[in-house]
Formats: C-alpha cells, structure tokens, sequence
C-alpha cells in the first residue's frame, strides 16, 4: 500500500450532512471537516430533504437530487463553488 493510498482510504467521508449554516463531514480517520453552506450555492439554496439524500464516495460527497459534488480535497483547500458568495443568498461572513 503507497501513502497516497493510506491517505485517501484515512480522508474518505463516512457522514456527511447540512445545518442551516455548515455542511459537516466526518471522516474514517475521526477528522470532522466543517465549511459555510454558502461555499456552496446549489446547497444552501436546496431544501432541507434534497440535502438530506447524500451519496458517500472515497473522495467526497454527492447529493443525486441537486447533483451537486463537493471533494474533501477542496473542502480542506478551503475551496468555494464558482462565483459563491455569503451576501448572494444572505448570509454574512466574518
């Protein structure tokens, strides 16, 4: 087993869900990641029970109803969905 292997298989999500501010994702290795659902514009403008269906995959998560995909990788790069801004759907950053 290489260490790209060990660290994808130790990065996989095993929970992922939505609160009315953050999307939550814990990982096989006991990390919890936490962003702003406003990174993620498709998201925070879905209901409540289409973000509820998540689809888990070894490098991120995957909601079929919004068809909407965030990585883990771009969640720890601190990444945001294009053009995703906290004031476009009015929240407030800080």
């Amino acid at each position: 087993m290489t260490i790209l292997q060990i660290e994808i298989e130790d990065s996989r999500p095993v929970e992922a869900h939505c609160d009315d501010s953050f999307l939550n994702v814990a990982l096989a290795d006991g990390r919890v990641l936490r962003t702003p659902l406003w990174w993620y514009p498709r998201l925070a403008k879905a209901s409540d029970a289409a973000r509820g269906v998540v689809e888990l995959s070894p490098l991120g998560v995957h909601w079929p109803q919004i068809d909407e995909d965030v990585s883990v990788a771009s969640m720890l790069r601190g990444q945001k969905a294009p053009g995703a801004t906290a004031d476009k759907i009015g929240c407030v950053s800080g």
